[in-house]
């Protein structure tokens, strides 16, 4: 575990990055001040860069269009790999036809109805097409209500018997230096001790996450797990996931991680980045480049 003054350094050492969204990126404030300077960099050196986010709540072209709107026009829909993307897939192998019942919003729905499924709302569910639901996802912790449709989602579960996907395995997320918000990953936790069966789930930092990403990457070529970095800011999903899937990780501390206690999280979690860095914000020095 080493200390890194300057993420160029990190740029520099390796040939592709892969960057955690909410905490590295942006945070609940916008987009984390400089950071435009290293999409920058990264271009300059022809460097590739990934986004691998646990994020499901819009489709890869509804993120880059947030990251437009915000001034960052580097962050295209191909470079954006998201959980929302594993449930695809899953659905696409293993559920065939009937229902897929949701908690999340419209927008987060993409992934699921295109897969050209029915798709439904959990709180669109009820006794003449219960029968007919046949999958169950944990996509988004907006777009529903919290009391009802987490009763309702407990008691489709208990009447049948089908799979469910956390799309999103975040258990909470910053609203601020001080708070926290419940995430989706957090209500599905909650509902699986509850109806007392196991769910799927997809993100960080379950490795196929980074089997993915890698994959796309091998598409275009061959790579070496040890030319990737990965860049979270928080332990138990970005760097234990990369750590498991055998690349070097930069926990930053612009997120979940404030710089105040990472000793301690790192000793009392036993999941150690390769490099501590303030931020993924490149410093340039007076002749730029």
């Amino acid at each position: 575990m080493k200390r890194i003054d300057n993420f160029k350094s990190i740029i520099d050492k390796y040939r592709i990055i892969f960057f955690d969204a909410f905490g590295v990126i942006k945070t609940y404030q916008g987009l984390v001040p400089g950071i435009e300077k290293t999409f920058a960099y990264l271009e300059d050196q022809k460097k590739e860069y990934y986004i691998v986010t646990n994020d499901a709540s819009r489709s890869p072209a509804q993120l880059a269009e947030s990251y437009h709107k915000m001034g960052l026009t580097a962050i295209t829909a191909d470079r954006i790999v998201s959980s929302g993307m594993l449930t695809k897939e899953y659905l696409d192998l293993k559920v065939l036809d009937g229902i897929v019942a949701y908690l999340g919003t419209t927008d987060s729905a993409h992934y699921i109805e295109s897969s050209g499924l029915h798709t439904l709302p959990v709180n669109k569910i009820n006794s003449s097409n219960i029968d007919k639901v046949n999958a169950l996802i944990f996509l988004d912790d907006e777009g529903f209500d919290w009391q009802n449709d987490l009763n309702k989602a407990v008691n489709i579960l208990r009447k049948r018997t089908i799979p469910v996907i956390v799309a999103n395995t975040d258990r909470a997320y910053p609203l601020s230096v001080h708070d926290v918000s419940i995430a989706i990953g957090g209500i599905a936790s909650m509902i699986e001790s509850v109806v007392g069966k196991q769910f799927i789930r997809f993100g960080k930092p379950d490795s196929q996450m980074f089997m993915f990403a890698y994959d796309l990457i091998r598409d275009q070529g061959p790579v070496n797990k040890k030319e990737i970095v990965m860049v979270g800011d928080t332990l138990q999903t970005d760097i234990l996931g990369g750590n498991k899937f055998g690349l070097d990780t930069v926990l930053v501390l612009t997120g979940n991680t404030l710089s105040a206690d990472v000793e301690t999280r790192v000793i009392a979690t036993g999941i150690a980045p390769t490099y501590i860095c303030d931020s993924a914000v490149v410093e340039l020095g007076e002749l730029g480049f």
